[in-house]
């Protein structure tokens, strides 16, 4: 029988009680380095952190700057209302939660597409509207319910408006919801901090040029937040400051005159001040209601704009690219006379055409206009004088020049996406086409070209800039539309400087003689009806560009299609003596210069001459017939056959 041992049955107990006490203290030892390194070594860190938890740094968006025109119309503003919005990261379905907040929202169709595009083009985790504007009765709806929408929230935000809708649109241009093209803009002008919370961005116009003016800077909250990330209280918040305000150089009530001058009809027109290069207004209609891309256009409307074969949302002033016709030909003149080319009494005897090579290259008028000298030449726009010069002086000679009046290159003014047009040469021509007997300049060519046809092809603001240019006896400015920049937390203003581009060495005596005969157009010629008892005296000039060529056939305009009916064009400057305005107009397909685009000038002239609106009808078209002896027609040959694939007819 054995007995146990007690000392030895202690000993085991005791050696327990020392490994049992042990695992204790050291489990109190590391919870106690723990605490250490939590509570003393990485205390400011975890404070740090707690407080970034409790407290969410919310950025608030500065007021977008205005846009008024030089009278202080305001032409682009800005306005409160709540948005509801959801956070597509924190609902689950989302379609299932629009139709729980449609029973007692009005969600239409047109906010799902909405919505379903800002998903597909936004991938920053935010929220986004799926409703905009709500009324204080659907606010206080949303608000008895939000419990039930975790994710969706309502929200105070700034709304970009237009109050005259379509108005100086393609000016003002509009802007939208941020892009990763954008961002990418925004990235490298290093701003990204100043968009934090920026939804909407500048897409075209002065909107787009002027996006880091008008834009503002960012302000911050410091919002105390609970557990469930819902504000608690302010605790610090730093005031956004607005953005820059725009004052620009045209004038509203011009803008809308010029506007409704074109009536149904599309075209463009510019008007400049010759002295300082400011636009005082740009018109291209059809245009379009930029309020419609605020919000984000839907598929259906933007499918309108973007197929109407009107294409209201191309700025004509600016991109579209046309045949001057006979508005080219005072600038002919001048360069005849600055390259020693022609006197102004020089003359020719017109028989109504000019025979080139075996080929009738027509004067508008059978049986030509007889003695013709450059004044004559100017006022009743004789074809076959400018086939003559244009013969003389060489294509490469008239490109030359007419670069230095800007023609083929762009402007440079402070809107986006300028054309360049197309000034011809032989140089061009070689690098236009790619087959070797394409490159080849054809003489034929250069005789379609001294009557502005052909290869010729520029944008408004560059006649007008020309027109403007001889107005200012050779001193060119760049054309621009904002006058000055207002800070909106100083008020103080920073002018837009003029910027003469240069002064081209002409002579002040062919300057004048030129600016003489374009005031003979509109008193004794083709522009002498749409002037008649004006109370200023105006330089002008009437232009007719086809579109399509006739071969030889009689011109019946009422005969053909509209699309291929011509172009009418007209340029003026005034008061003659001293201008203040030089303008160009193009109305597409209107037809004679004298029927379509001198009644316009006279309009806009009127207006800012002598503050008189418009009245009374425009001339009928066989009386405008009559006027414009400006019809530029080539005959059937394989030269000019080939011009007239040129760009822009």
């Amino acid at each position: 029988m054995e007995f146990n041992n007690p000392q030895e049955g202690l000993d085991q107990f005791r050696s327990r009680i020392t490994i049992a006490g042990g695992f204790v203290l050291l489990c109190f030892t590391l919870l106690f380095g723990r605490f250490v390194w939590l509570q003393v070594i990485k205390h400011d860190y975890y404070q740090t952190r707690a407080e970034e938890n409790r407290i969410s740094l919310v950025p608030i968006t500065p007021n977008r700057g205005l846009i008024t025109d030089r009278n202080g119309v305001v032409l682009a503003r800005n306005y409160s209302a709540y948005t509801l919005e959801i956070t597509p990261t924190q609902v689950a379905d989302i379609e299932a939660t629009i139709d729980g907040l449609a029973e007692f929202i009005d969600i239409s169709a047109k906010d799902r597409k909405r919505f379903k595009k800002l998903m597909d083009e936004t991938k920053r985790l935010e929220s986004l509207p799926i409703r905009t504007r709500l009324t204080d009765q659907e606010v206080a709806k949303f608000i008895a319910r939000r419990f039930r929408f975790p994710g969706v929230d309502i929200k105070a935000r700034l709304f970009r408006q237009y109050p005259r809708g379509a108005f100086a649109s393609h000016i003002l241009g509009y802007i939208g919801r941020v892009t990763e093209r954008d961002q990418g803009r925004i990235e490298e002008k290093e701003a990204e901090a100043n968009y934090r919370g920026t939804d909407h961005f500048g897409k075209t116009g002065l909107e787009q040029r002027y996006e880091f003016d008008l834009h503002g800077i960012t302000g911050f909250e410091q919002v105390e937040v609970d557990a469930g990330g819902h504000p608690v209280r302010t605790l610090a918040r730093t005031a956004p400051i607005p953005g820059n305000n725009l004052t620009l150089s045209i004038d509203a009530k011009l803008q809308e005159i010029a506007e409704q001058a074109f009536g149904e009809r599309r075209g463009a027109m510019v008007a400049i001040e010759p002295a300082t290069g400011g636009i005082l207004a740009m018109v291209s209609v059809p245009n379009y209601d930029p309020n419609q891309f605020v919000d984000g256009i839907t598929t259906a409307d933007w499918e309108v704009l973007n197929t109407s074969a009107d294409k209201p949302m191309v700025n004509r002033a600016l991109n579209g690219a046309y045949p001057p016709g006979s508005t080219f030909k005072p600038f002919m003149a001048l360069g005849a006379l600055t390259l020693g080319k022609r006197t102004p009494t020089q003359a020719i005897s017109d028989p109504g055409f000019y025979n080139f090579g075996g080929h009738h290259f027509r004067d508008d008028k059978k049986g030509g206009h007889g003695s013709v000298d450059m004044y004559k030449s100017i006022v009743v726009s004789c074809d076959t004088y400018y086939y003559m010069l244009a013969n003389d002086m060489g294509i490469d000679n008239i490109s030359s020049f007419m670069g230095q009046l800007g023609f083929g290159s762009r402007t440079g003014i402070d809107i986006e996406g300028e054309s360049e047009g197309v000034l011809p040469s032989q140089a061009w021509k070689k690098k236009r086409f790619r087959k070797p007997e394409q490159q080849k300049w054809y003489a034929g060519e250069t005789i379609s070209i001294g009557i502005g046809q052909g290869y010729n092809a520029y944008t408004p603001i560059q006649l007008a800039q020309a027109t403007a240019t001889l107005a200012n006896n050779g001193v060119m400015f760049r054309p621009h539309l904002v006058k000055y920049i207002t800070n909106a937390k100083t008020g103080e203003k920073t002018p837009i400087e003029p910027q003469p581009l240069k002064t081209l060495a002409l002579k002040q005596e062919h300057i004048d003689f030129i600016k003489n005969a374009m005031v003979g157009v509109n008193k004794e010629g083709t522009g002498a009806r749409a002037f008649k008892d004006a109370g200023y005296v105006a330089g002008g000039k009437t232009g007719t560009a086809q579109v399509f060529s006739y071969k030889g056939a009689e011109h019946k305009t009422e005969r053909m299609a509209a699309h291929l009916r011509d172009h009418g064009l007209f340029i003026a400057f005034a008061p003659a003596d001293k201008p203040t305005i030089a303008l160009a107009i193009l109305v597409e397909n209107g037809g004679f210069g004298a029927q379509a685009a001198a009644p316009i000038a006279r309009q806009v002239l009127d207006y800012y001459l002598l503050g008189k609106l418009p009245k009374g009808a425009a001339p009928t078209d066989e009386a405008a017939k009559e006027a414009d002896e400006d019809i530029n027609d080539v005959s059937d040959n394989s030269n000019v056959k080939d011009v007239k694939k040129g760009p822009g007819e």
